[in-house]
């Protein structure tokens, strides 16, 4: 079974390699940007819901490419393009087959903060992407700088990373209250 898993995923990434470049919302140098930014997150420690960020954002560029492919086979049904966002950014259910799925409140949710992350990045990739091609749109169809499309996503994750980083996703408020002890003592008493 493993072994069929295993050759499966490798006909999947062969089967985006191209004999010819395309034009897409997700360039190559930005897929390479957050790879790299994934892999140094993870090394210096960083909490998992800034991780999921980036991870969300690799898997909605995956959904592009996807779309890319479908386009080029010309594969088109209703719902296409939304349906493949959803399969690309629903691979992160992968990963709950090896570690646990620990969900915690994170405002009214009720999710694992990396999964919550990993939506929220992709979201805000989507987002970005969609943003810089209405901007392109009013500039006459020229970027206003060079590397506007790769910059423009990697800033908004980087700034959305440091955000987490002092404001963190899920919070446990019984931590933050200390000794319950000491809220029944009154300044008075002795």
């Amino acid at each position: 079974m493993r072994k069929l898993f295993n050759l499966s995923v490798l006909s999947l990434l062969l089967s985006f390699i191209s004999k010819k470049v395309l034009a897409n919302p997700a360039c190559a140098v930005c897929t390479v940007a957050v790879g790299a930014s994934l892999e140094a997150a993870r090394r210096y420690g960083l909490d998992d819901s800034i991780v999921g960020l980036w991870v969300g954002a690799l898997l909605a560029l995956l959904g592009y490419w996807f779309i890319l492919w479908f386009d080029k086979k010309n594969w088109n049904f209703p719902g296409r393009d939304f349906i493949l966002m959803v399969v690309s950014v629903g691979t992160i259910g992968g990963m709950y087959w090896q570690m646990p799925y620990q969900p915690q409140v994170i405002g009214i949710f009720y999710l694992d903060p990396l999964l919550f992350a990993t939506i929220f990045g992709a979201l805000t990739f989507i987002y970005v992407s969609k943003f810089y091609q209405w901007m392109k749109e009013k500039n006459g169809g020229h970027a206003h700088f060079p590397f506007e499309k790769v910059v423009l996503p990697v800033a908004a994750l980087a700034l959305l990373s440091v955000y987490f980083n002092y404001y963190p996703l899920a919070q446990n408020p019984v931590q933050n209250l200390g000794d319950v002890s000491a809220l029944y003592q009154f300044s008075g008493d002795k």
